[in-house]
């Protein structure tokens, strides 16, 4: 059995290839000072493991998930915890599942044994292709999809590694989309197929060398619209062509590479000015405030009390000294107030 991916490339995939490759040069070039390197890598581990988690049900907010990732307590379900801080650990320690560029077998059952680690009700099958049929439920169209056969399973993932670990001439992203693709089609586990497809592309554009530094998140472009995502997903589940899936993957692939781009240039710009002028660094709090406002235009005291853990007078203490440094500007008044970046 050889594996061999159908698809075509259209008007909307080649114009998107060529732009995402555009904005990965502007951000690979770009110059950041450690700690906006660190604040953004950071930041992207915990949007995926968020969004990932979230689309399988997890019910854990983007502020958990951070005191999570920071070591702290969260009050929540075990279960629901155990599911993110698995998903942040294979995050975190993606390089361990790969030798030399090539994904084994063995990697394949490692990503999952670590993505399910102690949140299956069955522990046992941590790791290990299913034994059972199963029948997957398409709610949005209300028809059934049914995997292969788990007999067919050891053989469909080896024919898929095989094409994978061969000299492929393909980009990056097309193929981390086609891994994608096949094993939420093959659906080889009880459980987790989702995430490990998910990681299962973050890894393959890592060995590629096409993470874009580990800056952005995927996962999270899919958390916005679960039914375009499955929709997507499904779309070649008749047919075997996977145009249209991959259409929507690499559109999902440009969407987060221009959100990183539009705030690693303004970073750049800003510390390129800083320099410049031989003003004072922003310090980590103020860098994370900033790169809060590049994506969601406005922040409030309460945010930033949520962000750090800190009082209000903590938050207001450092809305003070980024108003003295021309930073931000104020907004409003009482209940109302709220900041925006100066230009």
């Amino acid at each position: 059995m050889n594996y061999r991916p159908y698809f075509k490339y259209n008007t909307n995939i080649v114009n998107n290839l060529a732009e995402i490759s555009s904005a990965r040069e502007v951000i690979m070039r770009s110059r950041l000072v450690p700690a906006d390197d660190l604040i953004l890598k950071n930041s992207a581990i915990e949007k995926a493991a968020h969004s990932s988690t979230a689309i399988e049900g997890n019910p854990l907010t983007p502020q958990q998930v951070n005191q999570l990732f920071k070591g702290e307590n969260v009050v929540a379900a075990e279960k629901a915890k155990k599911e993110v801080l698995n998903y942040l650990n294979v995050l975190k320690n993606i390089d361990n599942y790969h030798k030399n560029g090539k994904i084994s077998l063995k990697n394949i059952l490692e990503i999952h044994k670590d993505i399910s680690n102690e949140v299956l009700d069955r522990p046992e099958c941590e790791g290990k292709f299913r034994e059972n049929r199963v029948v997957v439920s398409n709610k949005i169209r209300g028809t059934e999809y049914h995997p292969p056969r788990y007999s067919e399973i050891p053989e469909l993932v080896q024919s898929f590694l095989k094409w994978f670990n061969s000299d492929l001439d393909f980009h990056p992203v097309i193929i981390a989309g086609i891994a994608h693709y096949e094993f939420v089609r093959i659906h080889p586990f009880v459980d987790g197929n989702g995430r490990t497809a998910r990681a299962l592309a973050t890894l393959i554009l890592y060995i590629k060398k096409f993470d874009i530094k580990r800056y952005f998140a995927l996962d999270e472009y899919y958390d916005v619209d679960r039914n375009a995502y499955e929709l997507a997903l499904q779309s070649a589940d008749v047919t075997e062509d996977l145009t249209e899936w991959l259409e929507y993957f690499v559109k999902g692939v440009l969407v987060s590479i221009l959100k990183v781009k539009e705030i690693v240039v303004r970073l750049s710009s800003e510390m390129q000015r800083t320099e410049d002028a031989g003003q004072v660094a922003l310090t980590e709090k103020q860098r994370e405030i900033v790169m809060y406002l590049q994506e969601n235009g406005t922040i409030a005291n309460k945010d930033i009390q949520k962000m750090f853990d800190i009082t209000s007078q903590a938050a207001l203490k450092i809305i003070n000294n980024m108003l003295k440094d021309d930073v931000i500007e104020k907004e409003g008044s009482g209940p109302g107030t709220h900041y925006i970046l100066k230009n």
